[in-house]
């Protein structure tokens, strides 16, 4: 048995005979170490693939070696996060178009069919007056999905700041294709099932992560906080939904027994939870 294929208890165990959907980590996931560290973890815990997090590590921005980590650890990479965070700022230095553009080269030259794009910030309005032809020009030039992440309004006190354009929701936006993040959903006050059910065939892509819709952006293991994590994975069962599901959590002060169990807890939950009959509880969409 495979270490992922453990965690029954609080986070039910795991489906038998084997994942029907793919489940794979972001390499955030295991931040503050190395993009080597992330692949090791997850070839060693079971997950189906990693996404990338392009980020300062070096090696996260270079195809050959992700491609050696690949084949060593025998974990595919599935979908690649552009560095268009605050804090990769520095990454690929070009602006955000171009950043969206070597994200996609590297993922086709990983054969990754996803990349995770944030929207606009609101100072890059530029970007944002031509971000919805940019995304299609590009996937349509690269043949990848550009799935653009729901975000949340930025508090200064009691206060929300506008720091995305048009907006942080993706409901009423006309991206063609969404990445659904619960951690995010919860900071932003919002309801990740309502969510799901409210995107439809646009939602291309899940980040799984909880959070208890504090100001914080938490990113808890599946079932720690308060979002409906097990009704979205079992309505995307229902749906026969052909994305992909990556736990994206917070482990950074997390020792490395901690983090390996906190990861196994989430491949457990999403396995057990995309495993549920369509009829059962959140199954109808």
């Amino acid at each position: 048995m495979r270490a992922g294929d453990g965690g029954a208890g609080r986070n039910g165990p795991p489906a038998s005979g084997g994942p029907a959907r793919p489940v794979t980590v972001s390499t955030s996931s295991a931040y503050p170490l190395s993009c080597p560290d992330a692949f090791a973890l997850a070839g060693r815990l079971g997950f189906d693939g990693v996404e990338v997090m392009v980020w300062r590590d070096a090696v996260s921005q270079d195809g050959t070696a992700l491609a050696a980590l690949s084949r060593y650890h025998e974990v595919p990479v599935l979908s690649v996060h552009a560095p268009t965070l605050l804090l990769t700022r520095g990454v690929w230095d070009g602006g955000p178009a171009h950043k969206l553009r070597r994200s996609c080269e590297l993922a086709v030259g990983l054969g990754a069919g996803v990349v995770v794009a944030h929207p606009p910030f609101r100072w890059e309005q530029r970007h944002a007056e031509v971000f919805t032809e940019t995304v299609l020009e590009l996937e349509r030039e690269h043949s990848v999905i550009i799935a653009v992440e729901n975000m949340f309004p930025w508090r200064v006190g009691r206060y929300r700041a506008r720091a995305y354009l048009p907006h942080w929701d993706p409901i009423g936006q006309d991206w063609p294709h969404v990445t659904l993040d619960l951690s995010h959903a919860a900071t932003a006050g919002q309801d990740g099932l309502a969510l799901a059910r409210g995107l439809g065939d646009r939602l291309a892509h899940l980040h799984l992560g909880d959070g208890r819709g504090t100001s914080r952006d938490e990113h808890l293991v599946p079932g720690d906080g308060l979002q409906p994590c097990d009704g979205v994975l079992r309505l995307l069962a229902a749906r026969n939904w052909e994305g992909r599901v990556v736990v994206e959590v917070n482990t950074r002060r997390m020792g490395p027994v901690r983090r390996e169990r906190a990861l196994a807890r989430s491949l457990a939950f999403a396995r057990w939870h995309l495993s549920e009959p369509p009829n059962g509880p959140g199954g109808s969409g």
